[in-house]
């Protein structure tokens, strides 16, 4: 049984509410690649509160919901709300709580979500926010995994590119924590390294880790290259920004006869090159659309067991 109200870090989650999550998902599938509409959800509202832009989670959260039967309601950015108008953030979510049944919040901020759900009485799903955490993103990230290497155990994972202020790779080295024998190659350059705290926890959960800066070194020896973008917008000063951008670009040649799979949360930019999108290796896109059952799964959970 699935025992957590709000989704809003993945440090909350044990490995049990995770593979709950990831059985829902599978069974769900079908649904979600079929474009069938179950009635699980009919009638319910999902309150789509997304302060920071977004494109595949925010789409991939309406479509969950549409495909379980429900609707969904809100804004795309603070400039769509009346935040724009100096509303407050508290009483945004308390008018949104009494139209939606279940919400799902982005911010640049982190710690809104966390927030909200101490405000609201209805289910508070985090979407991201700032560099913190983006615990739905890793839950699909986990389930891609599953599918794709068919274990999470054992794993030996490479995280590239922004470990500092990526979200997705603070959240998915979170969650690794919970299976057994996972080693994890940091790779960045020293501008953008893993934050220190989450370092700390591979180090209380025991999770081997091993920093480096340079792919060469470590692609032959794992599983998957998990790829992210350097995040312009995180940056004050865009020459330092301009310093590192493209500091890692995978490419198909340097992949030939290796034995692993690409992942990456999108958007890219220039860090993985079109040429590997029609090879085996391109796990992405397929990634994008495990967020359907995976995000379905979450709703039908969440709303399942705290009914407004």
């Amino acid at each position: 049984m699935f025992k957590l109200k709000n989704i809003i870090s993945i440090k909350d989650f044990e490995r049990e509410d995770v593979e709950f999550i990831l059985n829902e998902a599978s069974k769900l599938e079908d649904i979600a690649q079929s474009k069938e509409v179950s009635d699980e959800l009919k009638g319910k509202i999902l309150g789509l509160m997304f302060f920071e832009p977004s494109t595949r989670t925010r789409m991939s959260f309406e479509t969950a919901m549409k495909r379980l039967g429900g609707d969904g309601i809100g804004f795309e950015t603070s400039g769509s709300s009346s935040v724009s108008k100096g509303e407050s953030i508290a009483d945004t979510a308390k008018m949104f709580e009494g139209y939606s049944d279940a919400l799902v919040i982005r911010h640049e901020y982190e710690g809104v979500s966390k927030f909200i759900s101490d405000i609201v009485d209805v289910p508070v799903i985090n979407a991201g926010d700032g560099a913190g955490q983006h615990p739905t993103q890793t839950l699909l990230d986990l389930y891609t995994i599953q599918k794709e290497i068919g274990h999470i155990d054992d794993l030996k994972i490479a995280l590239i590119g922004d470990l500092k202020y990526g979200r997705t790779v603070h959240s998915l080295s979170n969650a690794l924590g919970l299976f057994n024998n996972v080693k994890i190659y940091l790779v960045s350059p020293q501008e953008l390294k893993m934050p220190q705290e989450i370092l700390h926890d591979l180090n209380e959960t025991n999770v081997e880790y091993e920093e480096v800066d340079n792919i060469e070194s470590i692609i032959d020896k794992v599983n998957v290259l998990y790829v992210t973008r350097i995040q312009k917008e995180r940056f004050g000063d865009i020459e330092d920004y301009l310093k590192i951008k493209g500091a890692y670009i995978i490419n198909k040649k340097m992949l030939e006869g290796k034995d692993l799979i690409v992942m990456h949360p999108l958007p890219r930019i220039d860090e993985i090159d079109s040429d590997v999108d029609d090879t085996k290796y391109n796990k992405y896109f397929t990634q994008a659309t495990n967020a359907v059952p995976v995000r379905m799964a979450i709703l039908k959970t969440l709303i399942k067991n705290n009914p407004k």
